[in-house]
């Protein structure tokens, strides 16, 4: 389980292709807090700490994974959003994120709000994930409040400490995104899809 509250941004060091997997070796300030079979989200997505060397990290992920996530398009050099797993005790300070990526969406607008930048995004709503106005979505595994609440998108204020501390910043239009939708509104659209 995760908050959606980012931690650090890793850099990619290493992309490697295993068979269908992907092994991805990241830099990382929390290296040194890390340890082999440690959960941690990349972009929302929970990954298995496989290698430790120095201040470097690997983590696989295999083909399911990259084809419901944006982590195929990585490349050498791009900044990651990283968390790692909660202590039970913690505060909450997000909201319950499994770091299961429901969808890939895709960002359709960017603009700068006078201090904030407001992100509008789409997604394929015939998979049947929704949104709610000001309820939660992860989008590359930040914890986000929704605003504008359509079928198939919605938009995230963004305050200049996320646009600094996350990949938000090298986001653009066109940008393929990782979504987590709540975990509380797909069981309830789950329950109301099976009465019906």
């Amino acid at each position: 389980m995760f908050t959606g509250i980012i931690e650090d941004l890793g850099t990619i060091r290493k992309l490697q292709q295993q068979q269908g997997n992907l092994q991805i070796t990241l830099e990382s300030k929390i290296t040194s807090h890390l340890k082999i079979d440690q959960s941690v989200a990349h972009n929302g997505v929970c990954l298995t700490v496989v290698d430790i060397s120095d201040d470097l990290y690997t983590v696989t992920a295999i083909n399911e994974t990259l084809k419901k996530t944006n982590l195929s398009n990585l490349e050498v050099g791009d900044k990651v959003n990283l968390e790692r797993a909660m202590k039970l005790g913690d505060r909450l300070d997000g909201h319950i994120v499994q770091g299961h990526v429901d969808q890939i969406g895709l960002c359709e607008a960017v603009s700068e709000e006078n201090g904030s930048w407001l992100y509008t995004f789409t997604y394929d709503a015939s998979i049947g994930n929704v949104t709610i106005e000001k309820g939660s979505a992860t989008v590359n595994g930040v914890s986000l409040t929704v605003v504008n609440s359509e079928k198939d998108r919605f938009s995230v204020a963004i305050i200049p400490y996320t646009y600094e501390h996350t990949n938000f910043k090298h986001l653009k239009k066109g940008s393929k995104i990782n979504l987590e939708f709540d975990v509380l509104g797909k069981y309830i659209q789950r329950l109301y899809k099976a009465q019906a």
